[in-house]
């Protein structure tokens, strides 16, 4: 009986021995994984489920609501090209990027390099021409975002019109209707043309791309860019080219979820997340932007707020789920009909168009949601939360202008947006005004 109760009490000291040292061996390895995972991603890490999520939403926005409140004008108005007309695999290639370029500067570059060089005179043509006729359209999208983001900030500030209980989401969302039938047109043009250049590719040129890792930025070669084609085209049109060959190649060489794919941050771009997060990688090619900036300072922000005011918050989530749900459907629908240009098929453009319309009322309609609650969080700030809010932000610069999505130009002059309050008639041409004629300066 004593022999028996010694063997039993060694057998557990072995145990718990060998249990902690296995679970210190799982916490290194563990360490080690979510190490790896951050410096390069793989596609467990970025995917449709992580980005819909109840937090990973919430943190984003979160985000968006400290650039909006420490922020101004001026810094509401930078946007990513990129983000416009963005269903061709872009960003799902840039986010599981395994040798960690994805968020780096030289990440578009270099895709788009490599299209430009391999493209025989021909390709390139086709690629440059749509280029220099979607320039103005370009423009038009960019200025026609200004008007939502003044009506925003008008609510923000209690610059309400006079007779208003606030921001109409129903004005918005007519409004962003409008704007997304410019993001059609950018689309469905894009997808036929680049659907002609995937038809056209020699044997030569396949090879060339079937040695290109689709999310290996290591397995590109380092391509100079093309000076003599820079000069010869506005920067406007200039970065269209290298956004259609970025594209193409993310376009060429990933599928479909990788179209339908989206990043939390893809929607309600309105309120200054973009120029928070990015300023510090312009006209620095070393930069990598932190992939755990959102999240990070999302939750600080909410830490600042009250019960009452967190609440505030809170409401976003499960309102916005049933549209969030159904743009994603819609994306899909999107996407698949599109990529059928890569087989020589032809695009239903009017459906293209359609769901196009219906994408961006969702946006809108989220959109709207967020600058009212933002609106009502911002009204009860103290002045310390503001100071702490500014802690947070740790970015004193503030835009004296405005951007053209990431060029800085004078703010331009935009519509009354009293409508947009619910007051009078809505224009028949709100989101889609033409754009003054310095602004495409």
């Amino acid at each position: 009986m004593k022999t028996s109760r010694i063997l039993l009490l060694l057998f557990l000291f072995v145990f718990n021995s060998c249990s902690k040292e296995i679970a210190e061996i799982q916490e290194e390895e563990l360490t080690t994984i979510d190490f790896v995972q951050q410096m390069a991603p793989t596609s467990s890490t970025y995917n449709l489920e992580q980005a819909m999520s109840d937090n990973g939403q919430l943190m984003t926005i979160a985000f968006n609501g400290l650039a909006f409140m420490t922020g101004n004008d001026g810094a509401d108005t930078f946007f990513p090209p990129g983000k416009v007309a963005d269903y061709f695999g872009f960003q799902y290639m840039r986010d599981i990027d395994v040798a960690g370029y994805g968020h780096n500067t030289q990440f578009l570059s270099r895709a788009a390099n490599n299209v430009i060089d391999i493209l025989n005179t021909e390709q390139l043509a086709k690629l440059v021409s749509l280029a220099k006729e979607q320039a103005p359209i370009y423009v038009k999208f960019a200025y026609n975002r200004f008007p939502l983001m003044d009506a925003f900030r008008r609510n923000l500030t209690g610059d309400t019109p006079e007779g208003s209980i606030g921001l109409s989401r129903e004005r918005i969302t007519a409004y962003t209707a409008n704007l997304y039938e410019i993001d059609a047109d950018l689309s469905y043009n894009r997808a036929v043309m680049m659907g002609e250049l995937a038809q056209s590719l020699t044997t030569e040129q396949k090879e060339y791309f079937a040695n290109m890792t689709f999310n290996d930025f290591n397995t590109w070669p380092d391509i100079a860019e093309d000076h003599e084609l820079k000069r010869s085209m506005t920067n406007t049109e200039f970065v269209a080219v290298m956004t259609y060959a970025s594209e193409f190649f993310s376009w060429y060489k990933g599928g479909l979820n990788a179209d339908i794919y989206f990043c939390p941050e893809r929607h309600g771009t309105y309120f200054g997340g973009f120029f928070l997060k990015d300023y510090p990688a312009m006209n620095n090619p070393d930069y990598f932007i932190p992939l755990n900036q959102t999240g990070e300072d999302g939750k600080a922000f909410l830490n600042t707020l009250t019960s009452e005011q967190e609440a505030l918050m809170n409401l976003i989530i499960p309102e916005q789920k049933a549209l969030l749900e159904e743009l994603a459907q819609v994306r899909e629908d999107i996407c698949l009909e599109m990529r059928k240009a890569l087989n020589g098929d032809a695009i239903d453009r009017a459906l293209v168009y359609h769901l196009i319309e219906r994408y961006g009322e969702l946006d809108g309609s989220m959109s709207g949601l967020y600058a009212i609650q933002f609106g009502a969080i911002y009204k009860t700030l103290t002045d310390a939360q503001k100071e702490t809010l500014q802690a947070i932000r740790n970015l004193d610069v503030v835009p004296d202008g405005a951007y053209r999505y990431a060029s800085p130009t004078a703010m331009p002059i935009v519509p009354n947006t009293d409508y947009l309050f619910g007051i009078g008639d809505i224009p028949a041409d709100a989101g889609s005004y033409a754009a003054p004629a310095d602004f495409y300066n």
